[in-house]
């Protein structure tokens, strides 16, 4: 994340304002943030996993949006671009715009080294508040390591890792496989 604006900015001008520019700003509490471009590794992480998603949810009633499809976590707190978003069933916007979704299933987020301690920590904090959210994966860019965190039935998260190339982890609320060295295809690690 970069520098917060200064005076607090209402959720209704935010989103007129991110309507008009093709800069994405995240929005918590008031505070807009600019979204920094993303890596090679990134991107090519993203694309993986859609196409992965894609292939396993179209005989489903579900709904995966990649990277511009702005999440509400609560009214009036936080708006975020997830990397991607999993939707099954009835699709739930903010208003009339369909941008701006209220019901994800699943998060995913492909980790930066600038990003990862906020995306482990204060953003999946805000995620955690949506009621429709039943996982949350994590996807490192410079290691091969994924982290999903699933609500069990009490509230608490329970995390399963991999991190070898013929591991594999489950999103169990979507059934969709994911195999490491299948999302991890032509992403150059160090």
């Amino acid at each position: 994340m970069t520098v917060a604006l200064a005076i607090p900015l209402s959720t209704t001008d935010y989103l007129h304002g991110e309507r008009q520019v093709p800069e994405k700003h995240e929005y918590i509490q008031g505070q807009i943030y600019a979204m920094a471009g993303a890596s090679r590794e990134h991107n090519q992480l993203v694309f993986n996993l859609a196409g992965l998603l894609h292939a396993q949810l179209r005989a489903k009633p579900c709904s995966a949006f990649v990277a511009d499809m702005r999440v509400r976590t609560r009214p009036n707190e936080a708006y975020f671009y997830p990397d991607l978003a999993v939707v099954c069933g009835e699709l739930q916007f903010e208003d009339e715009q369909s941008d701006t979704l209220l019901n994800p299933s699943v998060i995913i987020e492909v980790l930066s080294p600038s990003t990862e301690g906020y995306d482990r920590g204060a953003k999946f904090a805000h995620y955690r508040r949506l009621d429709s959210l039943q996982e949350y994966l994590l996807v490192a860019q410079d290691r091969l390591s994924m982290e999903c965190y699933r609500r069990a039935p009490q509230g608490q998260w329970l995390l399963s890792e991999v991190n070898e190339g013929e591991d594999e982890i489950t999103l169990k609320s979507i059934n969709c496989l994911l195999k490491v060295r299948d999302v991890y295809e032509k992403v150059l690690i160090d």
